[in-house]
């Protein structure tokens, strides 16, 4: 069997990623984003990348941190809302950038991985999504074709890998990774579990090891919610509790004591 785990992300990446290639990166949001291998793409200082991934991160984290040191000159992105540098370089003129349809976007990477080059969809007719490509009609609807994407290298962030590189995938993180990893013509995954073969159920295998060329292990990751929601804890009114408590604890004894009503005997069942 051909060893596909990698010691550091680091090492993961030698040889294959290179200058003005095309990344597909997974991840929903920060759910599900290849933390390891983001921070050493961004050490190998390559540049000129057009990256396909949903959204671009955020400030600081994620792919956020290669367009602050302008590793990424082209973005194709469903939804960019939550990165002001982006919006900063895209409104400059610096950053090139393909709005994709959420649902479009990853059928372009599925359909590239499955072998398929192009699609129509209704998604985007008399829009400028659909400025400059071909409409055709179907049962007297129009719709628009999509060309599919092959990415360069795919990066991608799974839950828990065997050592032949099936996968699985945990909740959100299943969004776009899976895609992505088919999609890319090198596969690079970050796990945090590394199993050996047969310890996963073939039920639970969400990507098949045959588009996985390498692993790596990253354990602990720091996992930030984009925007965290808490509400404020709200002061206990012990008094008001303990009255409530006594409240529920009579209407309870007030049930217990209603009477049970008597059948006479002659009316009991049999007789």
């Amino acid at each position: 069997m051909v060893n596909k785990i990698y010691a550091s992300a680091k090492e993961a990446l030698a040889g294959v990623v290179a200058d003005n290639q095309m990344l597909a990166v997974g991840g929903f949001g920060l759910c599900g984003i290849p933390e390891a291998l983001i921070d050493a793409l961004k050490e190998s200082n390559v540049q000129n990348l057009t990256v396909v991934s949903n959204n671009a991160g955020v400030d600081g984290f994620g792919l956020g941190k290669l367009l602050e040191t302008r590793q990424i000159k082209k973005m194709i992105a469903s939804y960019v809302g939550e990165n002001k540098e982006f919006e900063r370089q895209y409104l400059a003129k610096e950053l090139e950038l393909e709005f994709t349809p959420q649902g479009t976007l990853a059928e372009k990477l599925r359909a590239g991985g499955a072998g398929i080059p192009a699609f129509f969809t209704k998604t985007g007719v008399g829009t400028l999504v659909a400025e400059g490509k071909e409409l055709r009609e179907f049962d007297g609807e129009t719709y628009v074709m999509e060309r599919s994407l092959l990415p360069d290298v795919a990066l991608v962030k799974a839950d828990v890998a065997d050592k032949s590189g099936n996968l699985r995938f945990r909740l959100t993180a299943r969004n776009f990774n899976p895609a992505a990893a088919m999609a890319g013509k090198v596969c690079i995954v970050e796990v945090e579990k590394i199993v050996e073969v047969g310890e996963l159920a073939p039920d639970d295998i969400h990507l098949p090891g045959i588009y996985v060329h390498r692993i790596v292990l990253n354990a602990a990751p720091e996992k930030r919610i984009e925007k965290r929601t808490v509400s404020a804890a709200a002061p206990v009114d012990v008094e008001a509790a303990k009255v409530e408590a006594q409240a529920v604890i009579a209407q309870a004894a007030v049930i217990d004591e209603v009477p049970v009503p008597q059948v006479p005997a002659n009316q009991k069942e049999g007789a």
